[in-house]
Formats: structure tokens, C-alpha cells, sequence
């Protein structure tokens, strides 16, 4: 299954952009409730003004909650964008340190956001189980199991590490284009043959097709 869905998206990579990994943590921390289109528009403003850590923590409030507003529940992600530059300043010498210990005790960081930046920001494989790729691993028939840290370890017994960044990224595409929570594409799916769940969502193929968020020609040409 696996192999199918990275042969359909061979180009699956981190939707957020960013230059560095303090800009990938803020951005994952930004996108919680969120599109990472919003994200995207909203963090070239945001580190343009704020640039390291040290700016991040002394930043104006008012003025940052004004910069995230479009993101939803700003004034919340403003404290923990402000409290994550302080932590960093303090603990780390302004610098995202490159380990998942030392990142999960920093203010709004769980092993999700972690994983995230170790994987895209540092080249350290770790396996991002967002809403995506919980519910996909779960329809696949990979594990039953519904708490995050448990579906990880599951499902990251199953590939190699080396996978393991790239087998989010390809899950998350597939949960964003074709596998929808409410109305997924089965009748459009490549790996429909293998997967348990087959049937859940449209399984007419011409219906199908048209519930598919993106086209796989136009995103390869991009």
C-alpha cells in the first residue's frame, strides 16, 4: 500500500514553508486549526519582523496577535509563540535543539510538532501522526489503536526508519486529497484493491474523481 501511494506522490514533502527550523517549529505551531495555506500566507510577515527567538520572546503582543489573527485563536498562539522564543533564548541559546526529549518540553511542542521539525528541518526520521495520518493508518487495517504515541510506535514497527518522514508525508497527502474523513474517494483510490476499508466513501469512479481535492497531473507539473 505503501508503495503504491508513494509512487502516486513521489513529490509528497512538508506543506509549510520555511528557511530554517525555528521558522518550521512556529509554522507547526501555527497550524494547529488551521490550513497550512494560511500559515504560509501569514509567517513570511511574521519572521520578517521577527526574525531569531530573541525577537520572538520580546515581541510586541498586540502587534503579533494582529500578524496571526487570520490563523484563528490568535492572542492563545501568540502567548505560545512568545513563551516557545523565551524558552529557547533561556534553555537553548536561542537555537531548536535537534533532539525529540529536549523539543517536547518546549511550551506548545508535543511529539507531533517534534517529529515534524526533526524529520523536515533536520533530516532525523520521525512519524507525524496528525488527524491525516491517524485516520488513514486506521482505515488500512496498520492499528486500532487511537491514541497518537501509541499509533506511532505501531505503525513505525512496520517500516524501516529511514521511511518514516517521507511515510507521513505520503499518508497526509493521500488524507488531504483522496481519503477524506467524511467522503473519502475509494472509487478513485489506487490502493483500493488492498484496503479493508474500501466502501466507507463513493466508490463510482467518475463520482469519486470529482471529490478528489487536487489532480495528481497538475500537482506533478507544479
Amino acid at each position: 500500500m505503501y508503495r503504491d501511494l508513494h509512487d502516486l506522490y513521489p513529490y509528497a514533502h512538508c506543506e509549510l514553508d520555511f528557511e530554517s527550523p525555528l521558522q518550521l517549529l512556529v509554522a507547526t505551531v501555527l497550524s494547529a486549526q488551521t490550513t497550512d495555506v494560511m500559515v504560509n500566507k501569514v509567517t513570511p510577515t511574521l519572521f520578517a519582523r521577527y526574525p531569531d527567538a530573541a525577537a520572538l520572546a520580546g515581541a510586541d503582543r498586540v502587534e503579533m496577535e494582529e500578524l496571526l489573527k487570520p490563523t484563528g485563536f490568535f492572542r492563545a498562539k501568540t502567548n505560545s509563540v512568545m513563551k516557545l522564543g523565551a524558552a529557547l533564548v533561556e534553555r537553548f541559546d536561542g537555537e531548536v535543539p535537534p533532539r525529540l526529549a529536549d523539543l517536547v518540553t518546549l511550551p506548545g511542542v508535543g511529539r507531533k510538532t517534534a517529529n515534524v521539525v526533526l524529520g523536515n528541518a533536520f533530516g532525523i526520521p520521525g512519524i507525524t501522526v496528525d488527524t491525516h495520518f491517524g485516520r488513514l493508518v486506521r482505515r488500512f487495517g496498520w492499528t486500532a489503536e487511537s491514541d497518537p504515541v501509541k499509533v506511532e510506535h505501531q505503525v513505525g514497527a512496520l517500516f524501516p526508519r529511514k521511511d518514516w518522514t517521507m511515510l507521513s508525508h505520503v499518508l497526509i497527502f493521500h488524507g488531504r486529497r483522496t481519503c477524506h474523513a467524511k467522503k473519502p474517494a475509494c472509487g478513485a483510490c489506487p490502493i483500493a484493491r488492498l484496503c479493508p476499508s474500501y466502501g466507507d466513501g463513493e466508490t463510482d469512479p467518475v463520482k469519486a474523481r470529482k471529490l478528489l481535492k487536487y489532480e495528481r497531473a497538475a500537482e506533478a507539473s507544479a
